[in-house]
This record gives C-alpha cells, sequence and structure tokens, in this order.
C-alpha cells in the first residue's frame, strides 16, 4: 500500500463513518473504493467491515455519553439480526466479483432513490414513555425484518442504515436521535458476526482494513456529534452524486464512452 493509497483510504473511512453515522449509506462510499483499487469483490465486502466494527463502537460509545443508550431493546433486534448476517455473509462469498459488483451497483442505486425519498421522514411516530417496551406482536414482526436487516447486511451492508432507521420509525416510533443510537448497537451485533465469516474464510485485508477503521472512528465521532446537534440535510447531494459517478462505473457504463 503506497503513501498515496493510505490518504485515500483514510479519506474515504472519514466520509464513510460520518456518512454512516449521520444517516446510513457510508458503505456506498468506502465499498467501491475498495474495489476500485483492485481488491476482489468479496475481500473488499470483508475488509469493509473491520472499519464499520470500529465505527459502531466509537459512535456507540459517542451516544451512551449523551444517554441514548438501549441495550436490552438492541440484544433482543441483534440476535435475529447476526443469524441474518452469516446467511448473507456467506452468500455474498459464493458470488463471483462481476455478479456481485453488478448487484452492489443497482443496491447503490436503489439506496440513493432511498436517500433523496427518505420514506422514514412519512412515517414518524410520536415518540414512546419507554423505548424498550414493546407488545409481542410488534417484537415478533421486528425479529422477522431484523433477520432480513441482518442478512442484507452481512450481504452487502450498504444502506442498511436507512432500511434499520425506516424499521425502527415504524415499529418503536422514536425519535430520529434515538434511533440512530439504537442502529450503530444494532448494526455492531451483526457486523461482528458477518466479520467473522469473512476472516475465516480469508477475506479480509487487515492492512487497509486498519487504515480504513482509522478513518471511520474520525467519521463516526464527528458524525455521532452532527447527528445530535444538527441533523443530515446537507449531506444528501454529496451521496446522491457520488452514487451516481460510483454505481456507474460498477456497470461499466464509463467503457461505452471510451473512458
Amino acid at each position: 500500500m503506497t503513501y498515496i493509497d493510505a490518504i485515500i483510504i483514510l479519506v474515504a473511512g472519514i466520509v464513510a463513518g460520518f456518512v454512516n453515522t449521520v444517516g446510513g449509506g457510508g458503505s456506498l462510499i468506502s465499498l467501491p473504493v475498495l474495489i476500485f483499487m483492485g481488491l476482489p469483490s468479496a475481500v473488499a465486502n470483508g475488509t469493509n467491515r473491520i472499519a464499520l466494527m470500529v465505527q459502531s463502537l466509537v459512535a456507540i460509545g459517542y451516544f451512551r455519553q449523551k444517554g441514548f443508550f438501549y441495550p436490552k431493546l438492541s440484544i433482543y433486534l441483534g440476535i435475529p439480526a447476526v443469524l441474518g448476517s452469516i446467511v448473507g455473509a456467506k452468500f455474498a462469498i459464493s458470488l463471483t466479483d462481476d455478479m456481485f459488483n453488478k448487484i452492489l451497483a443497482v443496491v447503490m442505486l436503489v439506496v440513493m432513490v432511498l436517500i433523496i425519498w427518505r420514506p422514514e421522514k412519512k412515517f414518524i411516530k410520536t415518540e414512546q414513555e419507554d423505548a424498550e417496551v414493546l407488545s409481542k406482536s410488534r417484537m415478533l414482526i421486528a425479529c422477522l425484518v431484523f433477520f432480513g436487516v441482518g442478512f442484507y447486511g452481512g450481504f452487502i451492508q450498504a444502506g442498511v442504515g436507512f432500511i434499520i432507521i425506516a424499521a425502527l420509525t415504524l415499529i418503536t416510533g422514536m425519535s430520529l436521535v434515538k434511533i440512530n443510537s439504537l442502529k450503530v448497537f444494532v448494526t455492531a451485533i451483526y457486523i461482528l458476526a458477518s466479520l467473522l465469516v469473512f476472516v475465516f474464510s480469508g477475506k479480509v485485508d487487515w492492512v487497509l482494513g486498519i487504515a480504513l477503521a482509522v478513518g471511520n472512528a474520525i467519521g463516526a465521532y464527528y458524525g455521532s456529534m452532527f447527528t445530535v446537534s444538527k441533523g443530515d440535510k446537507w449531506i444528501r447531494v454529496f451521496l446522491v452524486v457520488t452514487v451516481i459517478i460510483m454505481s456507474g462505473k460498477l456497470l461499466g457504463v464509463h467503457k461505452l464512452f471510451g473512458l
């Protein structure tokens, strides 16, 4: 890894960590960057999870410091997410690079639509008095939903934050700040499980992963501060432009123009 590579990875990590913590979609930046740097898709996918794990731990620490911490509900939702993430990670490893890249490109475009539309904003509910108290029916629905969340997170992860935010908004009715604190906790639980699948399969580049993790940790810290104090509106334009460029490259659109 050259110094230029290290700088690129560090900057990508900072941006991705900030974006992931503010709302979601940071892997739409870091995962394609790793692929464009020459890593096989499965290795890029596994390597990206080192940074995501570190980023989640940093964000959890900050939210806990500010009083946004719900371990009981996070563990309840994290268990089915772990099961789903293991299945999803194994599926990701089984795909060819070309197939994974095409799926990633399509997913990036779909997530871009969600970034613009922000469906979770349309379903905001009145905040509950006790965020950890859910009826049995709601808890069952939540477990099923988070198995699916875990599968997607284990498979690609890119943009899963928007899915979690929408799901938790509908299921719990909590504020977006509290939902973000839950999101990073649940994400940390299932990412650890999926990361182990990639590690045991030999699909992790530790040097690039650690460099990306340093950037993600920095981005996550400032993203947590930004989430608590201001919100996430301005970041959407940057994400939309970035996603269009990177998804086009993954689909090979640039080759049509001889680039």
